[in-house]
């Protein structure tokens, strides 16, 4: 594994909308806590470039096997890519605290 190699990082719609939905509910109980935590999120997607091989797989049943990764941000969000090529697909953005068996249709 090449630890030097730079991933492009690519934030698909449905993510962005995924995220935005988060922020929009947070900012109405904390304006400070929004900014912020949009901003982790944001910077830990962007680190994705660099070695996002070292997140494991996310295996759910129903969910084709290897095809996405998961990386966690503080134990409340799952962020879900996939790895083609030189770029990271970030396809999904899941809040941990609600029932994510939407994912799964």
């Amino acid at each position: 594994m090449n630890t030097d190699q730079q991933y492009k990082v690519i934030i698909s719609d449905r993510a962005r909308r995924i995220l935005a939905s988060h922020i929009r509910f947070m900012a109405q109980v904390n304006k400070e806590a929004e900014k912020a935590k949009k901003n982790e999120i944001m910077r830990a997607m962007r680190f994705l470039n660099q070695m996002p091989q070292r997140f494991p797989f996310f295996n759910e049943l129903y969910i084709t096997p290897n095809k996405y990764r998961k990386m966690f941000i503080q134990k409340r969000y799952i962020v879900l890519y996939q790895i083609k090529d030189d770029t990271v697909y970030v396809d999904y953005i899941i809040d941990c605290r609600k029932d994510y068996a939407w994912l799964m249709n």
